[in-house]
């Protein structure tokens, strides 16, 4: 079902970006849809209809311009970003039942970003949809933004386009989210590989905005020779992209500016949780493996290139216990003796954490 949306005209409230506790305009859409929430019930497809009768744009203009629906708890959605001047496509998942207040995880994709060749997100490797099924929580999956570290460019780029992906994160996507699903206002963001930096920074950019962040497999450094090599690699040798038109030249203050090693600080008050594998074989580094489908020479490289990428990561992650502890800011740690840079452990690892999410935005 395709739902085309009439935007309003005025906005009786706008969400403060820095809304972690402003829960007032989802107790509004709440109370707003309490005549129709039986027939949403019944209805499914009345879903896609409050959704989309209760979404209201940023204050820069985003907003919700249309939405499929694959079941009562499964939606592909598309917001409009006015800084990136496009749309961008989610996965939704919401528990079975009326829309009511509830908290948001946004769950971001890999280095991929679910729309490269392989095309790999959240829902095609892991149980990410069965493992929420039962829990009082709404799940938004961004597809988009390979090789970009979700971060805002200083340029556009000729090869990776234009990407604000700080300023869509942190100011254009929560308001229209929390409209329209009836978000409480309590946010946490997870993420893998290249979104596992990316999380970090966001959080640091906005305090309060995320209750908790979750970093798996990630390389917090981004301005030290390791850190520079990391996401050289990543945007440059995978995305094709210039790291000039992101940060700058190597070394310049963009580097320094997007490095969560460095304002670590910043995560205080936020509940952190962070996870990395060694490098060695584990458990999931085996044919049976998401990634491997039966297929040995994939297993080799998820054994040998996956091995080395995650013994990387591994050290990043250290360091950035070390920088945690220095500053006497608690965190949750999942150091694994065996592991490989691989979905089977970042399925692991969002269970591992979501306790501490759940706790954190108040479930």
């Amino acid at each position: 079902m395709k739902v085309n949306v009439l935007m309003p005209r005025t906005r009786t409230r706008s969400v403060d970006r820095f809304g972690g506790r402003t829960a007032v305009l989802a107790l509004a859409v709440t109370a707003g849809i309490a005549t129709t929430s039986g027939m949403a019930a019944a209805d499914p497809a009345s879903i896609s209809e409050t959704i989309t009768a209760a979404a209201q744009p940023s204050e820069n203009g985003s907003h919700l311009t249309g939405i499929t629906q694959e079941s009562d708890t499964e939606f592909t959605a598309h917001v409009y970003s006015a800084a990136m001047d496009k749309d961008i496509e989610l996965h939704v998942l919401r528990p079975a039942g009326p829309i009511e207040a509830r908290p948001t995880l946004y769950l971001l994709n890999g280095a991929g970003g679910g729309e490269d060749e392989s095309g790999i997100d959240w829902k095609d490797r892991t149980d990410v949809v069965e493992f929420f099924a039962d829990k009082n929580v709404n799940v938004v999956i961004p597809i988009g933004g390979q090789t970009s570290y979700y971060t805002d460019w200083q340029q556009e780029d000729p090869v990776l386009g234009r990407n604000q992906w700080t300023t869509f994160f942190t100011e254009e996507l929560p308001p229209v989210v929390d409209s329209a699903l009836g978000g409480n206002g309590r946010n946490a963001i997870a993420g893998l590989s290249m979104s596992g930096t990316s999380v970090l920074a966001l959080a640091e950019s906005s305090p309060g905005l995320y209750d908790a962040v979750a970093a798996y497999s990630g390389c917090a450094s981004t301005s030290d020779p390791v850190g520079q090599a990391y996401v050289r690699t990543v945007v440059e040798a995978r995305g094709g992209g210039n790291t000039h038109n992101m940060w700058g030249a190597v070394g310049d203050g963009g580097w320094a500016a997007n490095d969560p090693l460095l304002h670590a600080e910043k995560l205080r008050g936020t509940a952190v949780y962070i996870s990395s594998g060694s490098g060695l074989i584990g458990d999931h580094d085996n044919l049976n493996a998401p990634d491997v489908q039966g297929d040995p020479s994939v297993l080799a490289q998820q054994i040998v290139v996956g091995g080395v990428i995650e013994a990387a990561t591994n050290e990043c992650s250290h360091r950035m216990k070390e920088r945690l502890d220095s500053l006497g800011i608690p965190a949750t740690y999942n150091f694994r003796a065996r592991g490989t840079h691989s979905w089977g452990y970042w399925e692991d690892d969002l269970h591992d954490s979501w306790p501490m999410i759940a706790k954190a935005v108040g479930l």
